[in-house]
C-alpha cells in the first residue's frame, strides 16, 4: 500500500521549520550574528561602501567596529546597549503587574468566563481583531494579547500554539491597521509632511491622512488572519497533545464574587481615567497643548497597564480570597519573574546585535540603496506603489523601526511620486502596507525574541524556526491580501483620509 505524501505546503513549512530549527539557540544565534556584524562592518569599510542620505544630503559610510575606537564602544557601551533595549523594560513592568494578575486567579477565571459565554467559532476572528486595535495602545499587544490567546486556545481545547499566532498575526503582521489613531500616526505624518515640503513648502499632512484605508484595512487582516489560522496554521499543527488543562472549568461561587470586585474595581479606574482624559483640560492630556496623542496618557500606557493589572488582580484576590496578605502580591510579582529568566538572557545578546547593527550603518546604507533602485523604475502609478510596497517589505527584514525607515525612504519617494502626480498620503499608505507585513518573519523586530519565548512555553523544542513556519503564511496572505486592497483602492480613487486624495493637481 503506498503511502500518502503530504500535501505541498505543508511539506514546504516543515522544511522551513527544520531548517530554522537546526539554527543554534536563539541565545547563541543572536551572538554569532553580533559577531558577523562586525566583521561586515570591516569589510564594508575596507570595501567604501557608502551612500548619500537623502534627507540631509549627508554621505553615509559604514563604520568599522573592528578598530580600536569600535572595541572601546563595544565595551563601554554593552550595559547600556541592555538597559536601554526598548521591549527589555516594557515587558519587565507589564509583567510584574499581570504576575499578580495571574496569581490571584483573576486572569484565569476571566478567560474561563470569556470562553464559557462567547461563541467558539468566532475565537479566532475576535483575538485576531483584537491584535490589530490592540496597536493603539502601543506595545500592550505583545505583552498581554499575544500570551493570553495562547491560555485562551487551549482552554477551549485547541493547539497554543495557533492562538499564539493568530494574536501575533494581528498585533504585528496589522500593525498599521486600526479603527483608532495610535500615536505612530502624527509621527509618520510630520514626516511626510517634512518630506513633501521639498515640493510644496506649503503642503500639509494631517495625522489621520491615512485612517479610510486603514480602518478598512482592519477588517480585512482580520479576515484573512482568521483564514490563514484555520486554514493553514492550526491543520499543520494538529491536535494538541502536550500538558495543560483542555476542559474549561465552571465558575464557582468565589470565582463571580472575585470578577465582581474586579469589574467595580475596572469600572472605578476607567472612570479617574475617563476624568482625565476627556475633558479638554484633563490632567492626563498633553498640559501644554492639551493633546491626547501626545500626553502622558499615551507615553505612560504601560505604567498604565501595570496599574490596572495590579489593581483587578488584587481586587479579584480580595473577592475570591486567593489575595489575603501583601506578601501574597510580592509573590505573584516574583513568580512572574521567574518564567522571565530566557528572555532576560536572549534579550542582552539581541541587544548587541541590534545596537552593533545599527552602529554600522549597514541598515542605512541597504536602505538607501535598496530604494534608489526602485526609483529608477520606470513603472505606472499602481504598478510603482505596488513595488514601493514590496521594496518596504524587504526593508523591513533588516531595519525594523518604521519611523526610522520612514525618515530615511520619504525624502526620495514623496518628492518623486508627486511629481508625477500621487499625493504623499497615498505614498504614506503604500508604505505602511509593506512595513506591517513581514514584521511576523522578521527577527530584527524588537519584540521578535518574546515571541520566541512564549513558543517555548508550550514547545521547549521550538526556535526561530518554529515561529517563522507558523508565521510565514500569515506574511504572504497579508501582503498580497493588504496590496491587492490598496490596487483596488487606487482603482476606485477612494481617498485614503479625510481631504486626502490619490492625485494631486497638474
Amino acid at each position: 500500500m503506498t503511502r500518502r505524501r503530504k500535501p505541498l505546503l505543508p511539506r514546504f513549512l516543515s522544511a522551513v521549520e527544520k531548517a530554522g530549527n537546526a539554527l543554534p539557540n536563539p541565545v547563541l544565534l543572536f551572538a554569532g550574528m553580533a559577531a558577523l556584524v562586525v566583521i561586515a562592518s570591516w569589510v564594508g569599510s575596507l570595501a567604501g561602501l557608502s551612500a548619500v542620505h537623502p534627507g540631509t544630503g549627508k554621505t553615509v559610510e559604514v563604520v568599522n567596529l573592528a578598530s580600536v575606537e569600535g572595541l572601546h564602544r563595544i565595551l563601554t557601551e554593552m550595559v547600556r546597549n541592555f538597559t536601554n533595549f526598548a521591549p527589555l523594560g516594557t515587558v519587565l513592568v507589564a509583567m510584574l503587574g499581570l504576575g499578580i494578575a495571574e496569581s490571584s486567579g483573576f486572569i484565569g477565571a476571566a478567560l474561563r468566563l470569556v470562553v464559557l459565554s462567547a461563541p467558539r467559532r468566532l475565537l479566532t476572528l475576535v483575538v485576531v481583531f483584537a491584535g490589530v486595535m490592540s496597536n493603539a495602545a502601543s506595545e500592550v499587544g505583545y505583552v498581554l494579547l499575544i500570551p493570553l490567546a495562547g491560555i485562551l486556545f487551549l482552554a477551549v481545547g485547541r493547539h497554543p500554539l495557533a492562538g499564539l499566532a493568530a494574536a501575533f498575526a494581528g498585533v504585528s503582521g496589522g500593525y498599521s491597521a486600526n479603527l483608532l489613531l495610535g500615536t505612530i500616526d502624527p509621527l509618520l505624518a510630520g514626516l511626510t509632511q517634512e518630506a513633501a515640503h521639498i515640493v510644496d513648502p506649503s503642503y500639509q499632512v494631517s495625522p489621520a491622512a491615512n485612517y479610510y484605508f486603514l480602518a478598512v484595512s482592519t477588517f480585512v487582516i482580520a479576515g484573512l488572519g482568521t483564514l490563514v489560522t484555520e486554514r493553514i496554521v492550526e491543520p499543520r499543527l494538529g491536535r494538541w497533545s502536550g500538558t495543560g488543562e483542555a476542559g474549561v472549568e465552571p465558575l464557582s461561587a468565589a470565582d463571580r464574587r472575585g470578577l465582581r470586585w474586579a469589574a467595580l474595581a475596572a469600572g472605578l479606574l476607567a472612570l479617574l481615567l475617563a476624568v482625565g482624559t476627556v475633558p479638554a483640560g484633563g490632567f492626563l492630556r498633553d498640559p501644554a497643548t492639551g493633546s491626547l496623542l501626545h500626553s502622558p496618557f499615551m507615553s505612560g500606557i504601560v505604567a498604565l497597564i501595570f496599574i490596572g493589572a495590579v489593581v483587578v488582580g488584587v481586587a479579584y484576590g480580595l473577592g475570591a480570597g486567593t489575595v489575603r496578605t501583601t506578601r501574597d502580591v510580592v509573590t505573584g510579582m516574583g513568580k512572574a519573574m521567574e518564567t522571565l529568566g530566557g528572555y532576560i538572557v536572549l534579550v542582552f545578546f539581541a541587544a548587541q546585535f541590534v545596537a552593533y547593527f545599527n552602529w554600522t550603518n549597514l541598515g542605512l546604507v541597504v536602505a538607501i540603496d535598496g530604494a534608489r533602485l526602485l526609483g529608477a523604475l520606470d513603472l505606472g502609478a499602481t504598478p510603482l506603489m505596488l513595488a514601493f510596497v514590496v521594496l518596504t517589505a524587504a526593508i523591513n527584514l533588516v531595519m525594523g523601526s518604521a519611523s526610522a525607515k520612514w525618515a530615511i525612504v520619504a525624502p526620495v519617494f514623496v518628492p518623486m511620486f508627486m511629481l508625477l502626480g500621487t499625493t504623499p498620503e497615498l505614498t504614506q499608505a503604500a508604505y505602511r502596507v509593506g512595513d506591517s507585513v513581514t514584521n511576523v518573519i522578521s527577527p530584527m523586530m524588537a519584540y521578535f525574541p518574546l515571541i520566541v519565548t512564549f513558543f517555548q512555553r508550550y514547545d521547549p523544542k521550538a526556535g526561530l524556526g518554529t515561529v517563522i513556519a507558523a508565521m510565514l503564511p500569515y506574511s504572504v496572505v497579508f501582503l498580497f491580501g493588504w496590496s491587492a486592497l490598496l490596487a483596488l483602492w487606487i482603482l476606485l480613487g477612494l481617498p485614503v483620509g479625510p481631504g486626502a486624495g490619490l492625485t494631486l493637481p497638474s
